[in-house]
Protein backbone atom coordinates (compact mmCIF):
# COMPACT_ATOMS: atom_id res chain seq x y z
CA UNK A 1 0.00 0.00 0.00
CA UNK A 2 1.37 3.43 -0.92
CA UNK A 3 2.39 5.42 2.14
CA UNK A 4 1.18 8.98 2.64
CA UNK A 5 3.68 11.70 3.53
CA UNK A 6 2.51 11.41 7.12
CA UNK A 7 3.03 7.66 7.19
CA UNK A 8 6.49 8.09 5.65
CA UNK A 9 7.37 10.65 8.31
CA UNK A 10 6.18 8.27 10.99
CA UNK A 11 8.25 5.40 9.61
CA UNK A 12 11.33 7.63 9.24
CA UNK A 13 11.01 8.89 12.81
CA UNK A 14 10.75 5.33 14.09
CA UNK A 15 13.81 4.27 12.06
CA UNK A 16 15.78 7.10 13.60
CA UNK A 17 14.76 5.96 17.05
CA UNK A 18 13.01 9.25 17.69
CA UNK A 19 9.48 7.90 18.09
CA UNK A 20 6.56 8.58 15.77
CA UNK A 21 5.61 11.81 17.50
CA UNK A 22 8.94 13.59 16.91
CA UNK A 23 7.88 14.61 13.41
CA UNK A 24 5.19 16.99 14.70
CA UNK A 25 5.19 20.44 16.27
CA UNK A 26 2.20 19.46 18.40
CA UNK A 27 1.78 16.46 20.70
CA UNK A 28 -1.40 15.88 22.74
CA UNK A 29 -0.63 15.56 26.44
CA UNK A 30 -3.86 13.73 27.31
CA UNK A 31 -5.65 12.52 24.14
CA UNK A 32 -9.39 12.33 24.69
CA UNK A 33 -12.36 11.31 22.58
CA UNK A 34 -15.95 12.12 23.51
CA UNK A 35 -18.55 9.57 22.42
CA UNK A 36 -21.85 11.49 22.54
CA UNK A 37 -23.88 8.43 23.58
CA UNK A 38 -23.95 5.57 26.05
CA UNK A 39 -21.55 2.60 25.59
CA UNK A 40 -22.41 0.13 22.85
CA UNK A 41 -23.47 2.40 19.99
CA UNK A 42 -21.79 3.67 16.84
CA UNK A 43 -20.22 6.78 18.38
CA UNK A 44 -18.80 4.66 21.19
CA UNK A 45 -17.39 2.23 18.62
CA UNK A 46 -15.84 5.14 16.70
CA UNK A 47 -14.00 6.53 19.72
CA UNK A 48 -12.83 3.24 21.17
CA UNK A 49 -11.74 1.55 17.95
CA UNK A 50 -9.99 4.60 16.54
CA UNK A 51 -8.32 5.34 19.89
CA UNK A 52 -7.02 1.78 20.07
CA UNK A 53 -5.83 1.82 16.46
CA UNK A 54 -4.05 5.16 16.83
CA UNK A 55 -2.24 3.85 19.88
CA UNK A 56 -1.42 0.46 18.36
CA UNK A 57 0.08 2.17 15.30
CA UNK A 58 2.12 4.57 17.44
CA UNK A 59 0.27 7.60 16.06
CA UNK A 60 -0.55 9.09 19.47
CA UNK A 61 1.85 9.29 22.42
CA UNK A 62 -0.44 7.76 25.04
CA UNK A 63 -3.73 5.97 25.60
CA UNK A 64 -6.84 7.70 24.26
CA UNK A 65 -9.30 8.37 27.08
CA UNK A 66 -12.89 7.75 25.97
CA UNK A 67 -15.66 9.69 27.70
CA UNK A 68 -19.32 8.80 27.12
CA UNK A 69 -21.44 11.96 27.23
CA UNK A 70 -24.97 11.00 26.22
CA UNK A 71 -27.97 13.24 25.76
CA UNK A 72 -29.90 15.19 23.16
CA UNK A 73 -28.83 13.02 20.25
CA UNK A 74 -25.30 14.39 20.60
CA UNK A 75 -26.41 17.86 21.64
CA UNK A 76 -25.08 17.63 25.19
CA UNK A 77 -21.59 16.80 23.92
CA UNK A 78 -21.73 19.48 21.22
CA UNK A 79 -22.70 22.14 23.77
CA UNK A 80 -19.99 20.94 26.15
CA UNK A 81 -17.33 21.35 23.47
CA UNK A 82 -18.57 24.72 22.20
CA UNK A 83 -19.26 26.31 25.57
CA UNK A 84 -16.62 24.82 27.87
CA UNK A 85 -13.82 23.22 25.86
CA UNK A 86 -13.63 25.29 22.71
CA UNK A 87 -9.83 25.59 22.74
CA UNK A 88 -8.93 22.08 23.90
CA UNK A 89 -6.22 20.83 21.53
CA UNK A 90 -6.25 17.30 22.98
CA UNK A 91 -9.94 16.67 22.30
CA UNK A 92 -11.72 15.00 19.38
CA UNK A 93 -15.40 14.06 19.21
CA UNK A 94 -17.08 11.18 17.38
CA UNK A 95 -19.54 12.33 14.72
CA UNK A 96 -21.66 10.83 11.96
CA UNK A 97 -24.54 11.49 9.61
CA UNK A 98 -26.66 11.68 12.78
CA UNK A 99 -24.65 14.75 13.85
CA UNK A 100 -25.23 16.46 10.51
CA UNK A 101 -28.90 15.56 10.71
CA UNK A 102 -29.36 17.17 14.11
CA UNK A 103 -27.49 20.27 13.00
CA UNK A 104 -29.60 20.48 9.84
CA UNK A 105 -32.77 20.42 11.91
CA UNK A 106 -31.59 23.02 14.44
CA UNK A 107 -31.80 20.37 17.15
CA UNK A 108 -28.76 21.70 19.01
CA UNK A 109 -30.28 25.01 20.21
CA UNK A 110 -28.04 27.95 19.43
CA UNK A 111 -25.36 25.78 17.81
CA UNK A 112 -24.24 25.30 14.21
CA UNK A 113 -21.70 23.23 12.29
CA UNK A 114 -19.42 26.26 11.91
CA UNK A 115 -18.74 26.36 15.67
CA UNK A 116 -16.47 23.31 15.45
CA UNK A 117 -13.71 22.11 13.11
CA UNK A 118 -14.34 18.98 11.07
CA UNK A 119 -11.35 16.63 11.04
CA UNK A 120 -11.77 13.48 8.93
CA UNK A 121 -13.91 10.46 8.16
CA UNK A 122 -12.97 6.87 8.97
CA UNK A 123 -15.46 5.13 6.67
CA UNK A 124 -19.15 4.77 6.01
CA UNK A 125 -21.48 2.57 8.00
CA UNK A 126 -24.48 1.35 6.04
CA UNK A 127 -27.85 1.32 7.71
CA UNK A 128 -29.76 -1.80 8.69
CA UNK A 129 -33.32 -2.58 9.65
CA UNK A 130 -33.60 -5.59 11.94
CA UNK A 131 -35.93 -7.53 14.22
CA UNK A 132 -35.33 -9.91 17.11
CA UNK A 133 -34.30 -13.47 16.31
CA UNK A 134 -37.72 -14.82 17.36
CA UNK A 135 -39.73 -12.39 15.25
CA UNK A 136 -42.16 -13.82 12.71
CA UNK A 137 -41.12 -11.06 10.30
CA UNK A 138 -38.50 -12.26 7.80
CA UNK A 139 -38.29 -9.60 5.07
CA UNK A 140 -38.31 -5.81 4.85
CA UNK A 141 -41.48 -5.74 2.70
CA UNK A 142 -43.26 -7.80 5.38
CA UNK A 143 -42.35 -5.25 8.03
CA UNK A 144 -43.29 -2.27 5.88
CA UNK A 145 -46.59 -3.88 4.88
CA UNK A 146 -47.47 -4.31 8.55
CA UNK A 147 -46.66 -0.64 9.15
CA UNK A 148 -48.73 0.35 6.12
CA UNK A 149 -51.72 -1.77 7.17
CA UNK A 150 -51.65 -1.09 10.90
CA UNK A 151 -49.10 1.56 11.95
CA UNK A 152 -49.91 1.12 15.63
CA UNK A 153 -48.78 -2.53 15.55
CA UNK A 154 -45.10 -1.76 14.93
CA UNK A 155 -42.75 0.40 16.96
CA UNK A 156 -39.26 0.97 15.55
CA UNK A 157 -36.36 1.81 17.88
CA UNK A 158 -33.27 3.78 16.94
CA UNK A 159 -30.28 5.43 18.55
CA UNK A 160 -30.99 8.96 17.33
CA UNK A 161 -33.62 11.45 18.42
CA UNK A 162 -36.93 11.87 16.61
CA UNK A 163 -36.07 13.32 13.21
CA UNK A 164 -32.50 12.02 13.50
CA UNK A 165 -30.63 9.89 10.99
CA UNK A 166 -31.88 6.54 12.32
CA UNK A 167 -35.43 7.90 12.15
CA UNK A 168 -34.94 9.30 8.66
CA UNK A 169 -33.66 5.96 7.35
CA UNK A 170 -36.83 4.08 8.25
CA UNK A 171 -39.01 6.97 7.01
CA UNK A 172 -37.22 7.02 3.66
CA UNK A 173 -37.67 3.22 3.41
CA UNK A 174 -41.36 3.60 4.22
CA UNK A 175 -41.70 6.33 1.61
CA UNK A 176 -39.96 4.14 -0.99
CA UNK A 177 -42.36 1.29 -0.18
CA UNK A 178 -45.36 3.50 -0.88
CA UNK A 179 -46.44 4.64 2.57
CA UNK A 180 -47.75 8.10 1.73
CA UNK A 181 -47.86 9.61 5.22
CA UNK A 182 -44.57 8.52 6.78
CA UNK A 183 -45.46 10.42 9.93
CA UNK A 184 -47.61 7.41 10.86
CA UNK A 185 -44.47 5.32 11.43
CA UNK A 186 -43.99 4.83 15.18
CA UNK A 187 -40.39 5.61 16.05
CA UNK A 188 -38.98 5.48 19.58
CA UNK A 189 -35.69 7.26 20.23
CA UNK A 190 -32.94 6.05 22.56
CA UNK A 191 -29.50 7.42 23.41
CA UNK A 192 -27.42 5.11 21.25
CA UNK A 193 -27.93 2.00 19.16
CA UNK A 194 -26.93 -0.32 22.00
CA UNK A 195 -29.86 0.78 24.15
CA UNK A 196 -32.23 0.59 21.16
CA UNK A 197 -31.27 -3.05 20.48
CA UNK A 198 -31.62 -3.85 24.18
CA UNK A 199 -35.23 -2.61 24.03
CA UNK A 200 -35.80 -4.72 20.92
CA UNK A 201 -34.57 -7.84 22.72
CA UNK A 202 -36.74 -6.98 25.72
CA UNK A 203 -39.81 -6.97 23.48
CA UNK A 204 -40.58 -3.29 24.07
CA UNK A 205 -40.39 -2.58 20.32
CA UNK A 206 -40.78 -4.73 17.21
CA UNK A 207 -37.96 -3.47 14.98
CA UNK A 208 -34.62 -1.67 15.04
CA UNK A 209 -33.13 0.93 12.71
CA UNK A 210 -29.41 1.58 13.03
CA UNK A 211 -26.06 0.86 11.45
CA UNK A 212 -24.18 -2.34 10.70
CA UNK A 213 -21.44 -1.65 13.27
CA UNK A 214 -24.06 -1.19 16.01
CA UNK A 215 -25.84 -4.39 15.04
CA UNK A 216 -22.82 -6.63 14.43
CA UNK A 217 -22.28 -7.79 18.01
CA UNK A 218 -25.95 -8.70 18.35
CA UNK A 219 -25.86 -10.49 14.98
CA UNK A 220 -22.78 -12.45 16.06
CA UNK A 221 -24.53 -13.48 19.28
CA UNK A 222 -27.61 -14.56 17.34
CA UNK A 223 -29.93 -12.13 19.11
CA UNK A 224 -31.21 -10.20 16.09
CA UNK A 225 -32.20 -10.89 12.49
CA UNK A 226 -31.21 -8.36 9.84
CA UNK A 227 -34.07 -7.79 7.39
CA UNK A 228 -32.15 -5.46 5.10
CA UNK A 229 -28.89 -3.59 4.68
CA UNK A 230 -29.36 -0.14 3.11
CA UNK A 231 -26.43 -0.48 0.71
CA UNK A 232 -26.39 -0.44 -3.11
CA UNK A 233 -25.09 -4.03 -3.21
CA UNK A 234 -24.43 -6.74 -0.67
CA UNK A 235 -21.49 -6.00 1.57
CA UNK A 236 -18.38 -8.18 1.28
CA UNK A 237 -17.22 -10.98 3.55
CA UNK A 238 -19.41 -12.20 6.37
CA UNK A 239 -21.96 -9.44 5.70
CA UNK A 240 -22.77 -10.95 2.31
CA UNK A 241 -25.45 -13.04 4.04
CA UNK A 242 -27.62 -9.97 4.61
CA UNK A 243 -29.98 -8.95 1.77
CA UNK A 244 -30.18 -5.34 0.63
CA UNK A 245 -33.40 -3.36 0.62
CA UNK A 246 -33.03 -2.83 -3.12
CA UNK A 247 -33.01 -6.54 -3.92
CA UNK A 248 -36.29 -6.80 -2.01
CA UNK A 249 -37.85 -4.11 -4.17
CA UNK A 250 -37.42 -1.20 -1.77
CA UNK A 251 -35.26 1.46 -3.44
CA UNK A 252 -33.44 2.99 -0.50
CA UNK A 253 -29.76 3.54 0.31
CA UNK A 254 -28.65 4.82 3.70
CA UNK A 255 -24.95 5.34 4.41
CA UNK A 256 -23.92 6.76 7.76
CA UNK A 257 -20.49 8.36 7.54
CA UNK A 258 -18.33 8.19 10.64
CA UNK A 259 -15.65 10.66 11.62
CA UNK A 260 -14.64 13.38 14.05
CA UNK A 261 -14.95 17.04 14.81
CA UNK A 262 -12.76 19.16 17.08
CA UNK A 263 -13.23 22.33 19.16
CA UNK A 264 -13.69 25.47 17.08
CA UNK A 265 -10.70 27.27 18.59
CA UNK A 266 -8.31 24.34 18.32
CA UNK A 267 -4.95 25.60 17.09
CA UNK A 268 -3.98 25.05 13.46
CA UNK A 269 -1.02 22.92 14.60
CA UNK A 270 -3.28 20.65 16.64
CA UNK A 271 -5.90 20.52 13.88
CA UNK A 272 -3.33 19.52 11.28
CA UNK A 273 -1.92 16.92 13.68
CA UNK A 274 -5.28 15.21 14.21
CA UNK A 275 -6.19 15.33 10.50
CA UNK A 276 -2.84 13.79 9.58
CA UNK A 277 -2.84 11.12 12.29
CA UNK A 278 -6.39 9.98 11.59
CA UNK A 279 -5.48 9.98 7.88
CA UNK A 280 -2.36 7.89 8.49
CA UNK A 281 -4.46 5.40 10.46
CA UNK A 282 -7.02 5.24 7.65
CA UNK A 283 -4.27 4.50 5.12
CA UNK A 284 -2.90 1.59 7.15
CA UNK A 285 -3.52 -2.09 6.34
CA UNK A 286 -4.59 -2.53 9.97
CA UNK A 287 -7.46 -0.07 9.58
CA UNK A 288 -8.57 -1.79 6.37
CA UNK A 289 -8.93 -4.98 8.40
CA UNK A 290 -10.98 -3.13 11.04
CA UNK A 291 -13.25 -1.73 8.34
CA UNK A 292 -13.80 -5.13 6.76
CA UNK A 293 -14.48 -6.78 10.13
CA UNK A 294 -17.08 -4.17 11.08
CA UNK A 295 -18.87 -3.59 7.78
CA UNK A 296 -17.46 -0.12 7.14
CA UNK A 297 -17.33 0.96 3.51
CA UNK A 298 -14.56 3.26 2.22
CA UNK A 299 -15.02 7.00 2.72
CA UNK A 300 -11.84 9.05 2.95
CA UNK A 301 -12.41 12.78 3.54
CA UNK A 302 -9.96 14.99 5.42
CA UNK A 303 -9.67 18.60 6.51
CA UNK A 304 -11.22 21.20 4.20
CA UNK A 305 -12.72 18.51 1.96
CA UNK A 306 -14.56 17.01 4.93
CA UNK A 307 -15.69 20.47 6.09
CA UNK A 308 -17.25 21.08 2.66
CA UNK A 309 -18.84 17.61 2.66
CA UNK A 310 -20.52 18.24 6.03
CA UNK A 311 -21.84 21.61 4.83
CA UNK A 312 -23.38 19.92 1.78
CA UNK A 313 -24.81 17.13 3.93
CA UNK A 314 -26.46 19.60 6.30
CA UNK A 315 -28.04 21.41 3.34
CA UNK A 316 -29.30 18.17 1.76
CA UNK A 317 -30.71 16.76 5.00
CA UNK A 318 -32.49 20.05 5.67
CA UNK A 319 -34.27 19.71 2.34
CA UNK A 320 -35.18 16.02 2.92
CA UNK A 321 -36.48 16.82 6.39
CA UNK A 322 -38.76 19.51 4.95
CA UNK A 323 -40.07 17.11 2.31
CA UNK A 324 -41.14 14.53 4.88
CA UNK A 325 -42.47 17.07 7.35
CA UNK A 326 -39.82 16.80 10.07
CA UNK A 327 -39.17 20.55 9.91
CA UNK A 328 -41.02 23.41 8.28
Amino acid sequence: MKLTSVARATVLAAMLGLGAQAAYAFDPESPECIAPADPGGGWDFTCRQVGKSLQDLGLIPSTMQVVNLAGGGGGVAFAEVVNKRNDDNDLIVAASSATATRLAQNAYPGNSMDQVRWLATIGADYGVIAVSKDSEINTLPELLEMIKTDPSSISVAGGSAVGGWDHLKVLIAAQAYGIEDVRTVKYIAFDGGGEAVTQLLAGSVQAFTGDISEAKGFVDSGDIKVLAVLSPDRLPGEFDAFPTAREQGVEVIGANWRGFYAPGDMSDEAYDYWVEQIGAMYDSPEWLEVMQANGLAPLNLRGAEFQEFVAESVANITEISKQIGIIQ
